[in-house]
């Protein structure tokens, strides 16, 4: 087998790459991308290796009780490959979409610069080091705490508010491009609400001959616009399309999206094109409030980490763009914070197609480093903005650390470095009391933790003459005792405060509504994430749902607040065991509520409008005696909406988010159940091609009888995959879940 690096002046002087590409043709122009995610080796360094997919968690996890020292280390990973006969010719790139939190690769042995920091992405041609035949990537990857954004205090992992575990959390690809190619595309919209409206489209291209350029806008297979310029020589050029007509623009109620095509052309034959997708919205953020497409709209949200049981970060895009399902069409959010750091790009490809607003955030919490740690926060700046600029999903840079004392040199370079490459956006960052003065960025976002006076949720007058919004509210602040962060909404924790949840976040959006110059509010959070701060056996419980993404009662709030025209809603802020209950919350949006036990009607209700003036679907309130079956009717009108029935016999329910998976050996979905009794395990047996990743047996005491495991595919092996659970006193449920050989 010839082993003899091929370099890239060699593959041009023997091949005529050139005269290769223009006579493929139409069918070469796009470039070659292949995923790296199977079939990788994997091992503590040093140690023995074992087979594994991506993405990859180096430490094998519960759903709590994380120990920082289980990934705190050098790990290696090696990938054997050969090139596909299609990258003959054409220069090649390795791109890892992220690694926790070190990485030093080496191809055929040689080794490639260090990359710190585990959020965005990094690439390297490695065309001078590829051979003809099987080619071996190493990877060694130091999970280790380093001084790299977020982490870097010497508290240590204590310091921070997530933790991180370690491993290539997310994939890895290899690309092929011809000698002449287009780098990067920013498709910008410019004055979307003018007639004149019009996308600027700005290339990166490298090319040392004259090339032209062309762009498109496409829906779909129709164009309706195109731009062509020739250059001389590499570099940016900037095209414009016009004359766009009477485009859709995206907003959360219509998500509508466009491709733009950019071609590079060489004597008049395509040899290359880089596409991206854009929606065509105006967001401005004002004195007067948040205005999309010209319209006033409040920002209604959540927080969200990408954190995992049993994996850390490391789910596949169908678990991450999950996240963003629950966010939209299950909590009605129209935004998200992206706390606190970039995340998944899969994650912010939902958050296009659902129309799920995103504030986006480079990695960081609260400390701040040397001079060393801070240019890597700067290029955080940098990656970031240049990684998501064309997702209109995106509507606000943070490019502060999180909750960070003032630094105005800092902050003026993260912002100028963010304008330079995106000036179409403003900039933020999370701010509290201590952070107020001499701050540099376009829009004041505020952490919002204090107690009114009667010890419910507070909500300051937003600063004058600034635009302003909150980035933070309610999460685990203590509002009856009016300080610290100790209201842990663990299912098998204080049932009063379990059921307080929804009412605080449903009074933090309803008083911060009274203020019309504030743009709205992102509060804290939408899922309880693994952590060391002011939590319990090393997870934090801030969140309206679990780490398993199954619905804590506090979701109720959120559950509720959609127009009945899409669905009606009726979410009990409790769980009915039969007991009797005074002023017991209910939310839904319908008009009247009528309430039976045992087929006997015992209460109307009608929603808090004195209480919630400022909400959509406040909540309703009424008094139930104990005893028997509930059932609770929503009208509209007089029409009946919705009825639903509350039994106080134990359930036990299983299901699967997805029953049709890739087999790829990453593709994964979740398997969510909830037991009436909490006693004892839940057991489960899996047949077929795939694996149960998560605790088997399941032990539901610590969980308030509520969890989930997920199922993800075997690396080519198609097949039907069959999950039975069992509940020792409940029975047996069980889920089919077909995986399909990848296309």
């Amino acid at each position: 087998m010839d082993t003899k690096p091929i370099s890239r002046r060699g593959f041009v002087q023997t091949c005529g790459v050139l005269g290769s590409l223009l006579r493929a043709g139409t069918a070469k122009a796009a470039a070659l991308t292949i995923p790296l995610d199977g079939e990788w080796l994997f091992a503590r360094k040093g140690a023995a290796f074992a087979k594994v997919t991506l993405p990859h968690c180096v430490a094998k996890l519960s759903w709590q009780d994380w120990d920082t020292a289980a990934w705190a280390d050098v790990w290696a990973y090696r990938k054997l490959f050969s090139l596909p006969r299609e990258f003959q010719h054409r220069r090649v790139f390795l791109q890892f979409d992220g690694v926790m939190v070190g990485a030093s690769p080496s191809v055929n042995g040689h080794p490639l610069p260090e990359h710190l920091g585990g959020y965005l992405p990094f690439r390297y041609e490695i065309t001078d080091w590829l051979k003809s035949g099987e080619n071996t990537l190493d990877v060694e990857v130091d999970s280790r705490w380093k001084n790299v954004p977020p982490e870097g205090s010497p508290k240590g992992p204590a310091s921070i508010d997530y933790l991180e575990p370690g491993g290539i959390i997310r994939g890895v690809t290899l690309s092929a491009v011809p000698q002449s190619f287009i780098s990067d595309v920013f498709a910008k919209p410019v004055n979307v609400l003018d007639p004149a409206r019009r996308v600027d489209v700005t290339c990166t291209v490298e090319t040392a001959a004259p090339v032209r350029i062309r762009t498109e806008l496409k829906d779909g297979p129709r164009v309706l616009s195109t731009a062509e310029r020739e250059i001389a020589a590499q570099g940016g050029v900037t095209l414009t399309l016009s004359r766009l007509g009477n485009v859709g623009l995206w907003s959360p109620e219509t998500p509508k999206l466009y491709d733009i095509v950019t071609t590079l052309f060489m004597q008049g034959k395509p040899v290359h094109d880089y596409r991206v997708r854009i929606g065509l919205r105006e967001a401005r953020f004002t004195t007067g409030g948040f205005f999309l497409n010209g319209a006033r709209v409040r920002l209604f949200g959540l927080n969200r980490h990408e954190i995992y049981p049993y994996v850390g970060a490391a789910m596949p895009p169908r678990v991450q763009r999950h996240d963003a399902e629950i966010l939209r069409r299950d909590f009605n959010c129209n935004t998200v914070r992206c706390s606190h750091y970039p995340q998944s790009e899969a994650f912010l490809d939902a958050c296009d197609e659902l129309g799920l607003m995103v504030w986006e955030e480079i990695p960081g919490w609260q400390y701040l480093g040397d001079a060393a740690w801070k240019e890597l926060a700067v290029r955080d700046v940098h990656d970031m903005v240049c990684r998501d600029r064309n997702h209109p999903a995106v509507v606000i840079w943070g490019v502060r650390i999180n909750e960070s004392a003032n630094d105005p040199e800092l902050y003026r370079r993260t912002g100028e470095t963010a304008h330079a490459l995106d000036d179409s956006r403003p900039t933020s960052g999370s701010m509290t009391r201590s952070s107020t003065e001499n701050w540099r960025q376009d829009v004041f976002a505020f952490d919002d933790y204090h107690a009114a006076p009667d010890g419910t949720v507070g909500i300051r007058e937003p600063l004058p003459g600034v635009p302003y919004m909150l980035a933070e509210a309610v999460g685990q602040f203590n509002y009856t005792k009016g300080r610290s962060f100790d209201a842990i909404y663990r299912r098998t924790a204080d049932v009063a405060l379990l059921h307080s949840q929804a009412i605080r976040h449903a009074q933090a959006h309803d008083r911060a509504a009274a203020f019309p110059r504030c743009a709205g509010v992102i509060a804290w959070c939408a899922f309880d994430y693994g952590s060391l701060v002011n939590s319990y056996r090393g997870v934090k419980y801030p969140g309206v749902a679990d780490v398993f993404r199954v619905p804590k009662l506090g979701a109720s709030f959120y559950q509720a607040q959609v127009s009945p025209k899409v669905r009606p809603v009726i979410a009990p802020d409790f769980e009915w065991d039969g007991s009797a209950l005074q002023n017991a919350a209910i939310f839904s949006n319908c008009e009247r509520l009528d309430l039976f036990i045992d087929g006997k009607r015992v209460a109307a209700a009608h929603p808090d409008r004195a209480g919630f003036p400022h909400l959509a679907y406040p909540p309703f309130f009424c008094d139930l005696p104990g005893q028997g079956e509930l059932r609770i009717d929503g009208y509209l009108g007089d029409r009946l909406a919705l009825s639903k029935s509350f039994s106080t016999k134990p359930q036990f329910s299983l299901a699967a988010d997805d029953t049709e998976l890739i087999a790829d050996g990453s593709d994964a979905t979740r398997l969510a159940f909830e037991c009436g009794d909490r006693s004892g395990d839940v057991t489960f047996k899996l047949t077929g091609p795939g694996v149960i990743v998560g605790d088997n047996p399941f032990q539901l005491a610590d969980a308030g009888g509520v969890g989930a495991v997920w199922v993800k595919t075997l690396p080519k092996s198609p097949g039907r995959i069959i999950v039975q659970a069992t509940h020792p006193v409940l029975g047996t449920k069980s889920v089919t879940i077909r995986a399909s050989a990848p296309r």
